[in-house]
């Protein structure tokens, strides 16, 4: 099957080549990547034009945030199943494609995700927290949990029938989309027991108590927008378990 990659930039300059080199070093021979860029002025174009041979498909120019970029590249994309891989994120090994390509071999897998480290951004080899979808459920939406959205991969056809990202969300409109996926159509999903990508710590949604505000409010929304009833005293008390991924760490 083909496996469509997507990476949407904005002044990832500092970035981005990690990025790019992990997808160029998967060992899976079917992969269509396509990188969306919003128009970056640190020399984000030039490093993605030094790599057009790895990419199928790219584009800079202005968006309205990234959940619009996002919503681009996935109209570009033309695979089997799709994958999303911010700018500073990176593949952990070079088989996570292969096993994912391999867990979608089972027609009735309509997504796939596994587990992320954060590290520290000086540090690449420098694990600062665990983030495991092990033990996570659709009813745990109601609580603020979700899976991992970066070692998520779903059937493309979905982004058709259920519909992309909403772009009045600020920074939660990942969790509201998986939300209608796993939870109101209830795809059915395949967990991979392992580290996927590896994420530099400091993304816009831990960027500050401002930002975690707006997450929550949003997490909340999306769930009364689903019919999952919730409220802040289900969702905040989540952070104890953040507490104790980083103490693993």
């Amino acid at each position: 099957m083909k496996i469509s990659l997507i990476t949407v930039s904005f002044n990832s300059g500092a970035t981005i080549r990690d990025t790019i080199e992990s997808i160029r070093s998967q060992n899976y021979p079917n992969i269509e990547y396509i990188v969306v860029d919003g128009n970056s002025k640190d020399g984000t174009v030039e490093i993605i034009k030094s790599f057009e041979s790895e990419i199928d498909k790219w584009i800079s120019e202005p968006d309205k945030g990234i959940y619009d970029a996002m919503n681009k590249a996935i109209r570009m994309t033309t695979g089997d199943a799709v994958g999303i891989l911010n700018s500073d994120d990176f593949y952990s090994a070079t088989n996570i494609i292969s096993q994912v390509a391999a867990a979608f071999n089972d027609v009735t897998v309509d997504a796939v995700f596994g587990d992320l480290v954060f590290v520290d951004p000086s540090n690449l080899k420098k694990v600062v927290r665990k983030y495991s979808s092990a033990k996570w459920h659709p009813d745990k939406f109601a609580r603020g949990f979700m899976p991992a959205h970066p070692t998520f991969f779903v059937r493309r056809k979905y982004y058709e029938q259920i519909g992309l990202f909403k772009t009045d969300y600020k920074i939660a409109a990942d969790y509201e989309l998986l939300i209608r996926f796993l939870y109101v159509h209830k795809l059915k999903y395949k967990y991979l027991p392992i580290n996927m990508v590896t994420m530099r710590k400091g993304g816009v949604s831990s960027n500050g108590i401002m930002s975690n505000i707006i997450l929550n409010d949003e997490i909340i929304r999306g769930c009364r927008e689903n019919g999952i009833r919730t409220n802040v005293f289900k969702v905040y008390p989540k952070y104890f378990t953040k507490f104790f991924e980083l103490f693993n760490s």
